[in-house]
C-alpha cells in the first residue's frame, strides 16, 4: 500500500496533508552532528553507504515524516562525469577542472562513482515502513552546469550565463550531457528502491525568461518524459527555486507530476496559476520555522488553506536551516497533522 505522500504525488487530495522537509536529514539534528563528527568530511559521509542510510532515516525515526529523501548531493553527477569534487570547510564545493578552462569532451567519465548512491537507496528502503515514501533526487541540468562551468557556487552565475550567451552550442552540449547522465542516475535510484524523485533547480531564478525556457524547462521536460516512459508509476517533483512568475510555464511545459513552490511565491497565486489538479509542494519560509512562535502557526495554516482544493504536500520553500530548534519542528508537525479540510 502506498503511503500518503505517494498517493498525493499521484493526484489524491487527502484531508491530512503529508509532510516532509527539504534538508530534513542534516545539521539541525544532534544525531547527525554526532555521526558527521565520526565520519569526517561531507563527501566521505555520502560515500559511506551505511552512514548515509542512517542519516536519511534519522529524521524519520525522530519525527515520522511521510517521506524520506536520500542523503547525497547534486554534485555527484559532475563527479561521475569526470570532475574532481571537494567540499572546502567554510567555502563550499570545489569542482575541477572548470569547464571555463577545459572542453567538456576532455573529461573522463567515472560512472562507478554513482554505484554507492544506489547502495544507500537500497539500504534506506530496507529500513522504511511501506507508509513512508522514499524520494530520490538530482540537481537539474542548469543548476549542475553552473557548478561545472565555474567550479564553485556563485552569487549570480555570471560565468555560466555569459558562456550560454557567448557560445550557446557549446553550452547546449554541456546541458545535454548532464541531462543524459541525470536520466541514468535517477533510473538507478528507482531500480534501487526510490518511489518518487525530485529535481532541484536551485539557481533557476538567475535566468531571463527566454533562457529559462531553454536551460530549465527544456532539459527538465526531457528528463520528466524519459522517467515517465521508463517508470510511469514514479512521480517526479520539479522544484525551480526562484522561478517567480515563470513557475506557471514550468508547471505546464515540463511534464513533471508535481511542482515545488519556494517561499517567495504567494501560495494563493500558486493555487490559482498551477494547472488544475496538479499536486503542489511547499512553501513555508524556512526562517519562520527557525523563528517559531504564533507567526509560525498563522503562516502554516495560511499555506494549508491556500492549497486546500488541490493535492498538497506540506514542505518548506527551501531547506531547513541548521540552527532550527527541534521544538519548532515538532510544533510545525503538530499544526500540519492537526489540520484537515
Amino acid at each position: 500500500m502506498p503511503g500518503p505522500l505517494l498517493d498525493t504525488l499521484r493526484g489524491a487530495n487527502l484531508s491530512r496533508r503529508p509532510v516532509w522537509l527539504m534538508r530534513q536529514a542534516g545539521r539541525y539534528l544532534p544525531e547527525y552532528r554526532e555521526l558527521r563528527s565520526q565520519k569526517g568530511g561531507f563527501l566521505a559521509l555520502v560515500y559511506d553507504t551505511d552512514a548515509a542510510a542512517e542519516v536519511t532515516v534519522q529524521p524519520i525515526r525522530r519525527f515520522g515524516f511521510d517521506g524520506a529523501i536520500l542523503f547525497s548531493d547534486i554534485l555527484i553527477v559532475p563527479y561521475a562525469m569526470g570532475q574532481d569534487l571537494r567540499f572546502l570547510v567554510g567555502e563550499g564545493p570545489d569542482l575541477s577542472p572548470r569547464l571555463l578552462d577545459v572542453a567538456l569532451d576532455s573529461l573522463v567519465a567515472v560512472p562507478e562513482r554513482l554505484s554507492p548512491i544506489y547502495e544507500t537507496v537500497a539500504k534506506v528502503k530496507a529500513q522504511l515502513s511501506p507508509e513512508t515514501t522514499l524520494l530520490g533526487f538530482a540537481g537539474s541540468p542548469w543548476t549542475v552546469a553552473t557548478y561545472m562551468v565555474a567550479g564553485e557556487g556563485s552569487r549570480d552565475h555570471h560565468d555560466t550565463r555569459a558562456l550560454a550567451y557567448r557560445d550557446p552550442g557549446a553550452f547546449q552540449a554541456i546541458i545535454d550531457a548532464i541531462t543524459q547522465v541525470t536520466i541514468e542516475y535517477l533510473s538507478g535510484q528507482v531500480e534501487a528502491g526510490a518511489e518518487g524523485l525530485q529535481l532541484f533547480d536551485s539557481w533557476s531564478g538567475s535566468l531571463a525568461p527566454a533562457e529559462f525556457e531553454r536551460w530549465v524547462i527544456a532539459p527538465n521536460a526531457k528528463i520528466a518524459a524519459e522517467m515517465q516512459r521508463r517508470y510511469p508509476h514514479v512521480p517526479v517533483i520539479g522544484f525551480p527555486k526562484g522561478a517567480g512568475e515563470k513557475l506557471a510555464a514550468y508547471a505546464r511545459e515540463t511534464g513533471v507530476n508535481a511542482v515545488g513552490v519556494d517561499e517567495t511565491i504567494d501560495p494563493l497565486w500558486a493555487a490559482r496559476e498551477m494547472p488544475a489538479g496538479m499536486p503542489v509542494q511547499g512553501n513555508l519560509d524556512p526562517l519562520l520555522l527557525l523563528a517559531g512562535g504564533p507567526e509560525l502557526e498563522r503562516q502554516t495554516i495560511r499555506v494549508l488553506e491556500a492549497f486546500a482544493d488541490r493535492p498538497h504536500v506540506f514542505n518548506l520553500g527551501h531547506g531547513i536551516g541548521q540552527h532550527t530548534p527541534i521544538g519548532n519542528v515538532e510544533a510545525l508537525l503538530g499544526i500540519v497533522r492537526g489540520w484537515s479540510h
